[in-house]
């Protein structure tokens, strides 16, 4: 647990401030948001705000403060470090700032598991940032043992000095991991608060023999628990909300000796080209009172139009866990039987579904492999490969390889099953072939799931050394051989030769990581 005194912290901010309210309803924040003019109001009675020039994360305006603790431990590849000296001025600037503010507060949980817990308390100049966070957060609860109180100090109007407080820009997201403070300004993109709280997590759980995971998780009728690791696109919030299976949670939870939990009590879900069929409950979550649309365009209406995306792709919906009608008492589950890592190839190589081995399973882990198609990004034109350590390198604190050995312990000691799911294309690239059809996808993770192809005849992918079924029922055989897709084997054959060396490449700059898994490459 911190040694630092968060209670008399808190009490020195509060302090300062004309008034503070703490722990309010979500139907007064939702007032109050609208009465301050942050929000705007859907015909649904969801609030709808807007973020500003910000509307994703600030990757380049993030910082862990670099002291005794975090020298050595912290992956600083990944990190950029900040001084004790300057978080200490950035520090007493957003002190000199609170000074007659009507501060929210909100004393929320994250972590479902009692016994991995973190006690995490948001301080935030506005209502609507509030409302966000107490409805991604667990609202219940007491404090464990595991990792001690977080305090998050949240001011979109600071505006970081980069001459005194050492940033990039007017922008700043600091991390104190020692004493689990964080500093927020400049941005109103709410997930960074989100995110702060998840790399806290990644930074502590490990040591308490805890492997953190950006995943979603769900339970089956007969109490088996399938994990769903993939990058935004690969379909991870689509294929872990299904009726025949109760949600754990969708974005970030923790797997100990007693099985997994999850980190939060809600959900925050993209909701752009959002269907209503292919996604019922999300889509319906997004039209209750109380739900927060960031950056969604309202139609004429009045309810969020999914497939504007003028302000941007990245429109989201934040909404509480029990908006959902199917969702697992308590956010825990047993042991999971079953880990699923999506990727969306758009290099159409990659075949829709193959059992991977342990060290296989560590090795894509590890690789975070998923694919940007044209047209995505300004200056994509054709597929680019997209690597990201653990499905969440941003917000991991420490080297890939200590949650990849934590990942192979956890599989020799359960047993579970391990698949790649393709979500991505197929007969060929993006542009060429087709995306594999999402009901053909809830197919073949239903047949992983169910232990329906434990005995399936399979073949060995020459490419990539992955064991894939030949025959699926209700599935295409030709499906199940994507070479068999492409009018040029060869062109596939140097397809599939590309990707496997920028796999290769990627893995290397990883430096020391298992020999479990550098022997799957």
């Amino acid at each position: 647990m911190s040694k630092f005194d968060h209670t008399t912290f808190r009490s020195g901010l509060l302090e300062r401030a004309a008034e503070v309210s703490c722990n309010e309803g979500a139907s007064e924040l939702a007032r109050t948001a609208i009465v301050n003019g942050e929000a705007q109001l859907s015909a649904d009675g969801a609030i709808v705000v807007r973020t500003g020039a910000y509307t994703g994360r600030a990757a380049k305006d993030k910082f862990i403060v670099r002291d005794e603790r975090t020298a050595g431990a912290v992956w600083w590849d990944n990190s950029q470090p900040m001084s004790p000296e300057h978080f200490t001025a950035l520090l007493a600037d957003f002190r000199t700032m609170l000074r007659g503010k009507s501060l929210h507060v909100q004393e929320l949980f994250a972590g479902a598991a009692p016994a991995q817990r973190l006690a995490v308390t948001v301080i935030t100049e506005t209502a609507w940032h509030a409302l966000f966070i107490r409805n991604l957060l667990l609202r219940d609860g007491t404090g464990g043992a595991f990792g001690g109180e977080v305090t998050i100090l949240h001011l979109p109007s600071f505006r970081a000095d980069p001459r005194r407080h050492g940033t990039n820009s007017e922008t700043v997201i600091a991390l104190d991991l020692t004493r689990q403070l964080v500093l927020i300004g400049g941005t109103a993109y709410a997930g960074e608060i989100k995110k702060s709280v998840f790399s806290l997590f990644n930074f502590a759980a490990p040591e308490a023999d805890v492997l953190p995971m950006h995943c979603s998780a769900n339970i089956g009728p007969g109490g088996d628990v399938a994990l769903y690791f993939g990058l935004s696109g690969t379909g991870k919030t689509t294929l872990s909300n299904t009726p025949d299976r109760r949600l754990i949670g969708d974005d970030e939870h923790g797997w100990s000796a007693d099985g997994v939990f999850n980190l939060e009590g809600g959900c925050y879900a993209k909701t752009v080209r959002l269907d209503p069929e292919a996604e019922p409950a999300i889509h319906a979550a997004t039209r209750l009172a109380g739900t927060v649309l960031e950056n969604v365009v309202l139609g004429a209406d009045g309810r969020g139009d999914f497939l504007d995306v003028s302000l941007t792709e990245n429109g989201r919906a934040a909404f509480p866990l029990e908006a959902l009608p199917a969702v697992a008492a308590g956010g825990v589950g047993p042991t999971p039987t079953n880990v699923v890592l999506l990727t969306c190839d758009a290099f159409g190589v990659l075949p829709p579904i193959a059992r991977l081995t342990p060290e296989q399973a560590v090795y894509h882990f590890l690789s975070g492999y998923t694919a940007k198609v044209a047209g995505t990004e300004r200056g994509v034109t054709e597929p680019q490969a997209t690597f990201s350590a653990c499905f969440g390198a941003p917000f991991m604190p420490l080297h890939p390889s200590v949650y990849g050995e934590l990942l192979r312990r956890r599989l020799a000691a359960s047993g579970a099953r391990a698949w790649l799911i393709n979500t991505g294309w197929t007969g060929g690239g993006y542009g060429t072939g087709r995306r594999i059809d999402i009901a053909a996808t809830r197919r073949l993770v239903a047949a992983a799931l169910s232990g329906e192809l434990d005995a399936a005849g399979s073949r060995l992918d020459p490419h990539f050394g992955l064991r894939v079924p030949v025959a699926v029922a209700g599935i295409d055989r030709a499906l199940l051989d994507p070479r068999t897709g492409w009018s040029d084997g060869a062109a596939y054959d140097r397809q599939a030769q590309r990707l496997k060396r920028l796999f290769a490449d990627n893995f290397s700059r990883l430096g020391q990581v298992s020999p479990m898994a550098a022997a799957a490459e």
